[in-house]
């Protein structure tokens, strides 16, 4: 056992892998990251040549290295079986020059669904590594997918429970019902009265509250996360990038070392993040593509070293992106600050406090991996529109920021490498915004009946995950104001 994990604002906080996914954030505050990032021990060639469980295996046990080699493969068995509609879990689709990694063929139809089907397993294995005997409550906010993908794998999962926070108006109507329809004695939902960003920064309040932390803990209970700021939903999203790279090599797209480029629709940074990571264990990426919806605060970062969310809050059809603080962007700050906790604390300070900072010009020399630009309204439905005229292919408004982004990126670089879009969700999680833009002539029609149209348009089954649902009674019906948060957790928990 080798690798352990640093918190981003505190040094002297040190774990290993299990003990972080059971945190899921430090107790100062701060992220937990890698002390260092170690490199893929298998070929390129050899991993191209395997399923997805095993390259799962060959990513997961360099960055998760206190977890046995049985422990681990029996966790990654556990998720990325059928409940995938597909035996390639993440297949790539050629559409307008460019590979869209399908990300949806889980059971929430999302690409939280790739990290989420195995955090509860990690989850449950770690505590019983650590030798913890309360009972793990998951405590979570959510800009739409994050959710449902998590009230899925943790639902009625022994010795936990699971409370949901999500914008009440700021989800698609397919979002929410997934969400409110949850079954499980052990799951929670409630909607707040406020944006995505209000229920990240209720959840985080909640997390570092140690009055109610010692509560808790004389109760029986501990928190965790399963947001992404949860080091154990990043290390699984690592793996689709290096299963897609080596898919392309497998077919002979692309020649061992060649470098591709990555494009992500990024709200809360974890994704792309995620990408970062792989290219620095030696996975040959050549630019990152940050891609932005007009909340595009990512955007303005990388093209000024200024981050500032005091701006308007803007709903758009790509909602799970509809956010202006991005969490894990933290990670990458400490990273381009030399794994400085001091001074990442005090930039994450200045955040709190005045709702902005600034980096400086060397950190800025080290994001030239990065491009970062954004998609309006009008561009998103424009390039679902042409895809499925051009290509026949049909996309969810998140893909569609990014594929649109990537034009941009295409037009001002002329870069002829080969690319991948991380292509997010399911359209069928989005059918109302996919059909206006497509063909907005059934916009009366409610949006479950929505997807019947895009059904016989695009030629591809309703999912299954979408049908559960047309007929599913409203299990969770709480909405409450965004001060009430930690009064309903503790309603729930009977403190």
């Amino acid at each position: 056992m080798s690798l352990y994990y640093k918190s981003t604002r505190d040094s002297s906080v040190r774990v290993t892998a299990s003990q972080a996914i059971l945190k899921g954030l430090a107790p100062d505050g701060g992220l937990f990251v890698p002390e260092s990032l170690p490199m893929l021990d298998k070929s390129l060639e050899e991993l191209a040549e395997m399923p997805y469980a095993k390259v799962a295996y060959e990513v997961m046990k360099l960055l998760l290295d206190d977890f046995t080699k049985e422990e681990l493969e029996a966790c990654i068995a556990r998720a990325y079986d059928e409940k995938f509609d597909t035996k390639e879990i993440a297949p790539l689709v050629e559409a307008d020059g460019a590979y869209y990694l399908e990300l949806f063929h889980g059971k929430t139809i999302a690409f939280k669904d790739m990290a989420l089907s195995i955090l509860p397993h990690l989850m449950t294995t770690a505590a019983k590594k650590n030798d913890i005997h309360n009972e793990i409550v998951i405590l979570t906010a959510t800009s739409g997918d994050t959710g449902k993908a998590a009230l899925a794998g943790f639902a009625d999962v022994e010795g936990t429970k699971i409370i949901v926070f999500y914008p009440k108006d700021g989800v698609s109507p397919i979002q929410e019902r997934q969400m409110v329809t949850q079954k499980g004695s052990n799951a929670y939902v409630i909607g707040i009265k406020g944006n995505f960003d209000d229920a990240q920064t209720g959840v985080k309040n909640i997390l570092g509250d140690k009055e109610l932390e010692k509560a808790m803990q004389k109760a029986g209970f501990q928190f965790s996360s399963a947001n992404s700021i949860n080091i154990g939903r990043l290390v699984p999203q690592i793996v689709y990038y290096v299963y897609a790279y080596t898919r392309l090599l497998g077919n002979g797209s692309i020649k061992a070392g060649e470098q591709v480029n990555v494009v992500v629709p990024t709200g809360n940074f974890g994704n792309i993040l995620a990408a970062f990571y792989a290219k620095n264990m030696g996975l040959p990426v050549k630019k990152l593509i940050c891609a932005s919806n007009e909340n595009k605060v990512l955007y303005d970062f990388f093209k000024t070293g200024v981050y500032d969310r005091n701006r308007p809050f803007v709903l758009t059809t790509s909602p799970s992106m509809d956010i202006l603080i991005s969490s894990n962007l933290e990670r990458l700050i400490y990273r381009i600050a030399e794994n400085d906790a001091g001074k990442n604390a005090g930039l994450m300070s200045e955040l709190k406090e005045k709702g902005c900072y600034s980096i400086t010009d060397d950190m800025r020399s080290q994001l030239a991996d990065f491009y970062g630009n954004y998609a309006t309204e009008e561009e998103n439905a424009a390039v679902i529109k042409r895809l499925y005229e051009q290509e026949g292919y049909i996309i969810d408004p998140h893909t569609a920021v990014a594929a649109a982004v990537y034009d941009k990126y295409r037009r001002e670089t002329n870069d002829t490498a080969k690319t991948i879009i991380a292509s997010t969700a399911s359209p069928y999680k989005f059918t109302r915004s996919v059909m206006n833009a497509i063909n907005p002539e059934h916009d009366a029609l409610p949006d479950l009946d929505l997807a019947d149209e895009l059904c016989r348009l695009s030629g591809v089954a309703v999912p299954q995950a979408i049908e559960e649902i047309r007929t599913a009674p409203v299990l969770h019906d709480t909405v409450c104001e965004v001060g009430e948060m930690c009064e309903n957790v503790k309603k729930i928990l009977g403190l």
